[in-house]
């Protein structure tokens, strides 16, 4: 018995990067349903590390997901401090192995703790944003809609949650659905 089971404290769920998978099946009935699109933009935020280690890591993902004279992955760095990896790609399935590529490469080279999230846009005919957001450290998704600076569609947001309540594994805590400001790809 640990501290946690002493005060009653629930264990963090495990990441289950294979729920990534799942998300070429939701773009499908997002599309569907509300005719919102995938953007081939998708993104991976983490918290970046100093030293030999962590730049190597990077630069290997270069190599593997960048290879050919187009580039298909962009670094980044938010107001946060926070990085981001841009991945493109026309097909959702690609765009998803390349998410989990990286999520993957960073993980197994032991930079698990600073992965934050993923997330894939996608946008309607009218011009709406939407992005699935793929919390790492819960192993959920959660849908964020942004619609100005610091404003967010919260009723798209919602539609889509109970739409894809069957395709993904949703995060119910309405607390943990962070506002990507300026994410890329959003």
């Amino acid at each position: 018995m640990g501290l946690r089971d002493i005060l009653g404290l629930s264990k963090p769920a495990k990441p289950d990067l294979d729920a990534l998978f799942a998300l070429p099946d939701a773009a499908l009935t997002l599309q569907s349903a509300m005719d919102l699109r995938m953007t081939g933009q998708g993104a991976v935020c983490f918290r970046g590390a100093d030293g030999p280690a962590f730049r190597e890591a990077l630069a290997d993902l270069v190599e593997l997901l960048d290879n050919d004279d187009d580039p298909d992955l962009e670094r980044s760095t938010d107001a946060f401090g926070f990085t981001w990896l841009l991945a493109r790609q026309e097909d959702m399935s690609a765009l998803v192995t390349d998410l989990h590529a990286i999520n993957t490469s960073l993980e197994l080279q032991g930079f698990a703790e600073g992965l934050l999230c993923s997330v894939v846009s996608f946008r309607d005919p009218a011009g709406r944003t939407l992005g699935l957001v793929y919390l790492y450290k819960q192993g959920t998704f959660y849908p964020f809609a942004p619609t100005g600076p610091q404003q967010r569609d919260n009723l798209l947001e919602i539609q889509v949650r109970d739409l894809l309540a069957k395709d993904l594994p949703v995060e119910r805590d309405l607390s943990r659905w962070m506002a990507l400001w300026g994410a890329p790809g959003l």
